[in-house]
Parts: structure tokens; C-alpha cells; sequence
């Protein structure tokens, strides 16, 4: 039964490191469509959206991939704590931004995409 744990072990060793890789390239695409959302979506509130949702994820994803690949524990409980303050913190700093712009009376784009507001037409 030890054989099998010294052999169970030895491939964790062998496998984390890829796994955590991976989930640090994933994490990083996460950040970079969320990156593109920003850029191309129509109002602020979309933006918003794609900003908050995609940087909670892709951050969680590369923590993720960072505690697959640490070297020792108070390395993993660092990055755990990292992990909850980012869960917590990036909702909630959306959640209060986008009430603060309903507040101050901004108003989320109605209508298809590519229409303009004052005519009716479709934009070329």
C-alpha cells in the first residue's frame, strides 16, 4: 500500500505542473476576451459586465493554476487568501459601480446594436 502512495505521489509531481500551466493559459485568455468585451461592447453597462465576470473567473483561473505549482503550503494558503479577497472584492466593487451609474441617471443602451439613437436607422 505504500508503493502505491510513493507511485501515486510521484505522478502528482509529474502532473501538476502542466495542469497548472494550464490553468494559468486559461485564466489569461479569460482576462484577454474580457479585455476585448471592454473594448467592443456598446454601452457601459455591457462593459461592465464583461470586465467583472471575466476578471473574477480569469484571476480565479491563474490562482488556481498558481496553487497547482506551489512549492510548499504558506505558499497555497497566500494565494488562497488572495483568491477569497479577489471573490469578494470584484463583485462587489461592480455591483457598486454600476448602482452608482443608475444613480447618477446613466442608462443602458436599448435597440439593436448598430442603430442610432436620434434616427431610428441602421449605422453603416
Amino acid at each position: 500500500m505504500a508503493e502505491f502512495f510513493a507511485l501515486l505521489g510521484a505522478g502528482w509531481d509529474t502532473a501538476r505542473f502542466p495542469l497548472g500551466a494550464a490553468a494559468c493559459l486559461i485564466g489569461g485568455i479569460l482576462c484577454l476576451i474580457g479585455t476585448i468585451g471592454v473594448l467592443r461592447f456598446p454601452d457601459f453597462y455591457t462593459r461592465l459586465h464583461a470586465a467583472s465576470i471575466t476578471d473574477t473567473s480569469g484571476a480565479a483561473m491563474v490562482l488556481i493554476g498558481m496553487a497547482l505549482m506551489a512549492p510548499n503550503w504558506i505558499v497555497l494558503v497566500k494565494l488562497f487568501c488572495i483568491f477569497i479577497f479577489l471573490f469578494l472584492t470584484g463583485p462587489t466593487s461592480t455591483h457598486a459601480v454600476a448602482n452608482a451609474a443608475h444613480v447618477a441617471g446613466l442608462q443602458p443602451r436599448i435597440g439593436p446594436a448598430g442603430q442610432d439613437e436620434a434616427s431610428g436607422e441602421a449605422r453603416s
